[in-house]
């Protein structure tokens, strides 16, 4: 259940753009919600992070808000909470698989958090998110989803004398305000993994990590 009294903000933040294209009645998406919604994020992750971890330095806070609203975990949130399923769609954008796509999940879960703001204010928020996304952080730090998976992959090619790991797009679906990146890794000529995400950066990171998970203390074949 959402803390929303406003109906009509909550069927706003559950409104898609390709839902505009099939009901000419409706005249606005969540995208505004979700551009709000992604500030009030990153500060109330910001203060949680702060006041949970006084001991810890900024470079280390920064990559641990940046693991709590990344885009998989954001999804996983937004899954739980079913907003796939509540989501207004058009009739292309479900059958495509819309409803479980990440990176839509997510940016919905944006908007869903910037339509709460509005409706009752960042304490709300703060509440909201302390039962559905804060918990995440035990997570997070318990299988190290925080840390640079792109450093560490150089660091373990290198040391093992492999040349330096490449990224290479090999696809990009989806309009300009709501795409997705598949990149693939190699070292050398080798293909390791592929990783998908809403920036070809984030699409890195995942396939850095799907190649550590793969490897997983293996030394590169020649």
């Amino acid at each position: 259940m959402l803390p929303l009294t406003n109906k009509k903000l909550l069927e706003l933040a559950l409104t898609h753009r390709s839902y505009l294209n099939e009901n000419r009645s409706v005249k606005e998406h969540n995208e505004r919600l979700e551009y709000l919604g992604d500030a009030v994020l990153e500060l109330a992750v910001s203060r949680f992070l702060f006041d949970k971890f006084p001991n810890k330095p900024e470079g280390e806070l920064t990559a641990l808000r940046s693991a709590l609203v990344r885009t998989t975990t954001l999804a996983m949130v937004a899954e739980s909470l079913e907003l796939g399923k509540k989501l207004r769609l058009s009739k292309g954008e479900a059958a495509s698989g819309g409803r479980e796509n990440q990176a839509l999940l997510a940016n919905t879960f944006e908007a869903v958090v910037g339509a709460i703001y509005l409706d009752s204010g960042f304490d709300k928020v703060v509440e909201f998110l302390g039962q559905k996304l804060f918990p995440q952080i035990d997570k997070i730090i318990e299988n190290e989803l925080y840390k640079d998976f792109k450093s560490t992959l150089q660091e373990k090619v290198q040391a093992n004398g492999d040349s330096t790991p490449e990224y290479k797009v090999i696809g990009e679906v989806g309009p300009d305000h709501d795409k997705e990146f598949t990149i693939e890794v190699y070292v050398g000529k080798k293909r390791l993994a592929q990783g998908k995400g809403k920036s070809k950066q984030e699409a890195q990171q995942h396939a850095a990590q799907a190649t550590l998970t793969k490897l997983n203390g293996a030394t590169l074949e020649k």
